[in-house]
């Protein structure tokens, strides 16, 4: 089979077009660069759901030590303290660049950023737009980037894998309608997002399962923290997938989680309802479990005034046949947001040459074991500009490399969803989680649309199982304490694999 080869000119090529994609390519402009998209842009991405805002110490109660003392108290041990303060610090002048780029974030009466409250955040410190954040922002780059001469957009365009020659990368295989084509580059940037799409109940694109990570696992690229998958409390509980979310802002205005008899059953927890998310997860998923209905109540609070504050929320709310106004809205956790992905450092660059990671993709250290609410935005706007700046001050230094052949098969996670959600949900154990390994390993090293998809629940599985312990978003019920030292965790496909095929040899002789 022959492939293609596309010259690009030893330009760096970008794969993923969400808010991470975008702020990159234009921290590197004037220098040229490819950008690639799966779909049409702006149908896909996951930061175009974000309704919250960024997490910025802009107040004047406010400071950097206070966000990062908050971002480390959620990250429950493991954040990079040194990666913490690096971002927190950055935010605010990141959120200036934003602004000058057209960012429509809500002001107040005297023209000062509005800022709104969040759970576990001990001030009021989240720029938003509305309860639209990330759709506004991603137009508002993506007008910009249109405009940019030095960025070629390419849409329908899936990544395969990436090819790695004595430990760096080379080239990319990539597919369009047409076929399969190769794109040599030695500076490949994933901003790809999370693993949302391989659970039953999440708020990302259905199509988000891990393709970063796939990729950055088939080049060799060692991985961090896996296992934590941070679940948001409360999606409005339909059969509408992706679940529209209920921001955080709106337990924020004083809306509060009750049951079907009105009774508050957060009330004695510390926190209440804007606990960390992992806390306010569980304590819901415990009433479901026990068969009772879960319903975000922002009649007292808001009534009248919901649709104005958070119109987006308010219409996804009406088209389910709810009114927020004068009727709780049903919730329920779902997948959300992945603290784990890529180990990189603090320029975001990764184990492999040649290879950096932005955004949900990424594994920068800031989030730890549970993400602080509107730190991922932020996170991707202050480290775009650190990833943008190594990229272009590594030379290209490029050559037509020998590019294997590939079957275009474009990944699909549907087939495993049920496995993934049922193993590695809010709370887990390890009988669980090793007889998924078992269903999922022959699947990873086939050849269907669901081998990618497998891969990636794999990694997370092999993990969760790694981390016998209870911590931040990983619950297990089988190790519920929490171990005296927060240790990271790191993987590679090896690894994993070595693990897998182990656990499946004993799982098939204690069978026999």
């Amino acid at each position: 089979m022959t492939t293609h080869v596309h010259d690009i000119g030893g330009a760096p090529v970008i794969i993923g077009a969400g808010l991470a994609g975008l702020m990159t390519a234009l921290h590197l402009a004037p220098q040229p660069v490819v950008l690639l998209s799966r779909t049409p842009l702006g149908t896909d991405a996951s930061s175009t759901l974000a309704q919250g805002g960024l997490a910025a110490s802009l107040g004047e109660d406010d400071s950097a030590d206070l966000h990062l003392a908050d971002t480390l108290a959620a990250g429950d041990g493991l954040c990079d303290e040194a990666m913490a303060r690096r971002v927190v610090e950055a935010v605010p002048a990141a959120i200036d660049h934003l602004i000058r780029l057209g960012a429509p974030f809500d002001r107040d009466l005297d023209g000062k950023l509005r800022l709104g409250l969040e759970a576990a955040h001990s001030r009021r410190r989240i720029v938003h737009a509305a309860d639209a954040t990330g759709h506004q922002l991603f137009h508002s780059l993506l007008a910009v980037a249109r405009r940019t001469r030095s960025i070629t957009i390419m849409e329908g365009v899936t990544a395969l894998r990436l090819v790695v020659a004595e430990g760096s990368v080379v080239g990319l295989l990539a597919v369009l309608e047409s076929g399969v084509f190769a794109l040599p580059t030695r500076r490949v940037v994933l901003a790809t997002g999370g693993v949302g799409g391989l659970f039953g109940d999440t708020t990302n694109p259905l199509s988000s399962f891990g393709h970063g990570l796939a990729l950055a696992a088939c080049a060799g690229a060692e991985l961090a923290d896996l296992e934590f998958v941070q679940f948001h409390p409360t999606a409005l509980d339909t059969e509408r997938r992706p679940m529209p979310l209920i921001s955080e802002a709106v337990r924020g205005e004083g809306a509060v989680l009750v049951d079907e008899h009105g009774d508050r059953f957060l009330a004695g927890t510390p926190g209440a309802e804007l606990a960390s998310r992992d806390v306010v997860a569980r304590a819901i998923a415990d009433q479901l479990a026990s068969g009772h209905r879960v319903s975000l109540d922002a009649r007292s609070c808001l009534g009248q005034k919901f649709a104005k504050r958070f119109p987006a929320i308010d219409a996804a709310c009406k088209q389910a046949g709810i009114d927020p106004a004068v009727e709780p809205i049903p919730v329920r956790p779902a997948a959300h947001y992945h603290m784990g992905g890529v180990a990189v450092d603090f320029e975001g660059r990764s184990s492999v040459g040649g290879l950096w990671a932005c955004g949900e993709v990424a594994c920068t250290g800031l989030h730890g074991a549970n993400r602080l609410a509107s730190n991922s935005l932020a996170e991707t706007v202050a480290t775009s500009a650190w990833v943008g700046a190594s990229v272009a001050g590594t030379s290209a230094g490029w050559q037509w490399p020998r590019m294997p052949a590939m079957v275009a098969v474009r990944p699909d996670p549907s087939s495993i969803r049920q496995v993934v959600s049922n193993a590695l949900g809010i709370v887990r154990n390890g009988k669980a989680v090793r007889e998924a390994v078992a269903d999922l390993l022959p699947i990873a090293v086939g050849h269907t649309a669901a081998a990618d998809p497998a891969l990636v629940a794999l990694l997370i599985a092999i993990a969760a199982l790694r981390r016998e312990e209870s911590r931040g978003s990983h619950n297990r019920s089988d190790f519920p304490d929490r171990n005296p030292e927060a240790l990271p965790s790191r993987l590679t496909l090896c690894t994993a694999f070595e693990s897998a095929v182990s656990l499946n040899w004993l799982k098939s002789e204690r069978s026999c």
